[in-house]
């Protein structure tokens, strides 16, 4: 009976000891750490429903653009923390992981295309290694991205954060909103794209170009696309930020949102000096539906990124879709030397390095923290076998009150041709010699001004420059003509040109009153670039 029972004492035991290395087993698979942050996804025309973003560094003069998520479904976010390439934080064993797939996202992960795009040569990055901006086509070795700030929205502080769990849900003008708990620490590459996606939109633009060729000169529609973020809402529009280079010159542009559904947008203001823009889609226009799967971005702030801290870029790559890669904070305060299509020299300074994979269509795509916050717009990379890995973005903190500014400008339509308008000039570009060697003012060379016409009335003179029109930067002759198609004749402009005296330029503004374009004489407005010195020295 003893024996019996000693044995069935030292069965138990041994069962004990075995239950206990099970359950030290479980907790050390429990404990070990996946590091997401190293891999690449590329997801085209996702359909994940992502999350509203907490925006808790944005400073107050955005607020006025704040308000609650467009739309989507939430997830959480943090506390503001410094992060060192630290692997996300896995999450408890109670919690739904997020590698299970919602519905919505087994949807996603299909290809489409939008089509063949045409090489567009818009700026043209001027060192030995060629530059590339990120426009979503490829003219020789230079790449362009057509492919920017937000989640301030009608005057309050849209408190938005990365969410997973959804508290409350309401409706205001059929924009849906949601709001939730927040959760600690920073997340996965999986689920910062998660939280984003619904905020990221694709452009998509057509321009005309005048082709020389053996027969004249004739014009063709360039196709072109690249990307852009949803930054904020007024009552009666939705506002999407990009880079200048991807809406230049556009005669139309759209915009396709998480969902695929694509709208028409119109160019609301424009910065060709910091490369950003804003563009507006009336939120008539977008589909109720549609409305529940987007949401405006969350700020986050870029001054406080640290070098060698995870980041990831979404963009429309290569125009097929939004897709999603990773890398770290290469360095900060990087300057970067180009020109624009007329050769003119432009300078980007404070731009974030990043290692991130930036390619043709990512330009005005979201540049991410591991919070899911928008610190950045991707803009440009280096193109050249010779070098890897070396892409760039405008911080938050620089584009933030520019894009501000832009949000604030008036939303105009194309007019009609019964009420286009004219200006009464003959111009021409002011070419790069004659900046460097003249210091001729960048814009558009006055050559001649048509007797009694718009521009003669207002006093505006031969060799003038004219740099600015109604508070839009001009710097080419197709700056200027873009900017006319959107004003009637009769109306009154304000037009900046610089004009010399005393051996130097000095700015002046003069008002004039846009003539009806069907009394335009055919020898104004050339819109030929002259690649000479406009001045005959």
């Amino acid at each position: 009976m003893s024996d019996e029972y000693n044995n069935s004492e030292k069965d138990n035991l041994n069962q004990d000891n075995l239950n206990q290395e099970n359950l030290n087993q479980e907790n050390t698979n429990g404990n070990t750490d996946t590091n997401d942050t190293d891999s690449t996804y590329s997801w085209v025309n996702p359909k994940i429903s992502g999350s509203a973003g907490k925006s808790e560094t944005a400073n107050d003069d955005m607020a006025k653009y704040a308000s609650e998520d467009v739309g989507g479904a939430a997830s959480d976010n943090n506390q503001r923390e410094y992060y060192h390439i630290n692997k996300p934080k896995q999450p408890e064993h109670n919690e739904k992981s997020p590698d299970k797939k919602s519905k919505k996202a087994k949807k996603a992960e299909h290809m489409t295309s939008n089509g063949n795009r045409k090489p567009n040569t818009g700026k043209r990055w001027a060192t030995n290694i060629s530059m590339a901006l990120v426009f979503g086509l490829v003219a020789g070795s230079v790449m362009y991205g057509v492919n920017y700030v937000g989640g301030r929205i009608n005057g309050t502080d849209s408190q938005q954060t990365i969410q997973n769990t959804a508290v409350a849900t309401e409706k205001s003008d059929g924009v849906t909103t949601t709001s939730s708990t927040t959760k600690q620490g920073t997340f996965t590459v999986a689920e910062v794209a998660n939280s984003a996606m619904p905020s990221m939109v694709a452009i998509s633009t057509e321009t005309v170009e005048n082709i020389q060729s053996f027969f004249g000169t004739y014009s063709q529609t360039v196709p072109a696309s690249g990307s852009g973020v949803i930054v904020g809402k007024n009552d009666k529009e939705l506002l999407i930020a990009t880079n200048n280079h991807v809406v230049k010159g556009a005669q139309k542009v759209s915009v396709a949102f998480i969902d695929d559904n694509a709208v028409e947008a119109q160019i609301k203001g424009t910065d060709t000096d910091n490369d950003l823009a804003v563009v507006a889609v009336k939120l008539s226009d977008v589909p109720e539906e549609t409305k529940s799967e987007i949401k405006v971005a969350s700020l986050g702030n870029s001054d406080e990124l640290q070098i060698g801290e995870s980041v990831v870029a979404i963009g429309n790559a290569l125009g097929y879709g939004q897709s999603v890669t990773n890398g770290i904070v290469s360095a900060k305060e990087r300057t970067v030397q180009a020109q624009d299509d007329a050769g003119n020299p432009e300078e980007s300074q404070g731009l974030i390095q990043t290692n991130a994979a930036i390619n043709p269509g990512n330009s005005g795509g979201a540049l991410l923290n591991m919070k899911g916050e928008l610190i950045g717009i991707n803009e440009a990379k280096y193109s050249d076998t010779s070098v890897e890995g070396m892409g760039f973005a405008i911080p938050l903190s620089k584009a933030e009150p520019i894009l501000k500014d832009l949000m604030n400008m008036q939303t105009r339509d194309k007019v009609d041709e019964n009420n286009a308008s004219y200006l009464g000039i003959t111009g021409t570009d002011v070419s790069a010699d004659a900046n460097q060697a003249y210091g001729v003012p960048v814009g558009v060379v006055v050559q001649d001004v048509e007797e009694n016409g718009p521009a003669d009335k207002a006093g505006i003179k031969s060799k003038d420059v004219i740099v600015g029109f109604d508070d839009r930067k001009i710097t080419s002759m197709a700056d200027l003509l873009s900017a006319l198609e959107y004003y009637g004749k009769g109306e009154k402009v304000e037009v900046k040109i610089k004009r010399m005296g005393e051996g130097d330029y000095k700015e002046q503004k003069v008002t004039v009153t846009l003539g009806a374009k069907s009394d335009q004489k055919q020898t104004t407005q050339n819109p030929q670039t002259q690649q000479v010195n406009p001045f005959g020295r």
